[in-house]
């Protein structure tokens, strides 16, 4: 099957581009790496030449509402609509679990591009998953203000971003779906259990400080609005098993 992911050098995407290929599809990764800006669209038309279906990964680091939900709005438009016009089958989309109990900041972005994909002529899966391992990191280098790292209080289900990316294969396989089944890690963690042990694991000396952000956002992250509900995907590496084996620091 011929495959184009959109976000392909990303932290998913590199998995699924891997795996995909693993599995004898002709992929295409779309970044502006290769030379295709999903925002302006320049480079896509081409790039979407005879792809059955796409695997769109793409993201942005960004706590800003309308920041986020102008770019999932745009990329996530100028795939369909150019899609739909390359003949592709198959739009394949990753979006967050409790994207719609927390709809703010970032999510308010990946609840717009489920509208926009559950709306879209072209046939559709959506699979919503947890944070990434890597999240962790990622809170670590955010948060740090010189010797303190201040976290917000979170309840999280972490999952292998690896373990995403064979879902997401999985359902390009599998044809359109719909919504399928939430995919989560196997361990309910605390968010500033996993960036303290994140940070003893790389030498990271911090003072981390978990407080209570104000605002509905927050409270649906510390309130488990974000944990998986019965019936979900496992994934099956643990928080502390990736730790063992991740090697470069964020």
């Amino acid at each position: 099957m011929n495959i184009t992911v959109a976000g392909g050098t990303g932290t998913v995407g590199r998995d699924v581009v891997s795996i995909a290929r693993a599995r004898g599809h002709h992929v295409v990764s779309l970044s502006r790496a290769e030379g295709v800006n999903l925002v302006s669209g320049e480079g896509l038309a081409k790039a979407l030449e005879g792809t059955a279906a796409v695997i769109d990964v793409a993201s942005i680091q960004t706590l800003n509402e309308k920041k986020s939900v102008d770019f999932f709005s745009t990329t996530t438009g100028n795939l369909l609509q150019l899609g739909k016009a390359a003949g592709v089958q198959h739009h394949v989309a990753l979006s967050i679990v409790g994207a719609d109990k927390a709809a703010a900041g970032y999510y308010a972005g990946k609840l717009a591009q489920e509208k926009l994909v559950s709306s879209a002529d072209v046939p559709w899966t959506i699979l919503r998953a947890t944070q990434f391992h890597e999240f962790a990191g990622q809170v670590l280098q955010r948060s740090s203000v010189g010797p303190l790292a201040l976290v917000p209080r979170m309840a999280t289900q972490p999952v292998a971003a690896r373990a995403v990316a064979e879902a997401l294969v999985d359902a390009a396989e599998a044809g359109p779906q719909g919504r399928i089944a939430d995919l989560g890690g196997p361990e309910r963690k605390q968010l500033v259990d996993l960036v303290r042990a994140y940070a003893l694991r790389h030498g990271r000396k911090r003072l981390i400080i978990e407080f209570t952000a104000p605002g509905p956002l927050w409270r649906a992250m510390r309130n488990g609005g974000l944990i998986p509900a019965a019936g979900a995907g496992v994934g099956r590496q643990t928080f502390s098993e990736w730790l063992e084996t991740e090697r470069n620091g964020t």
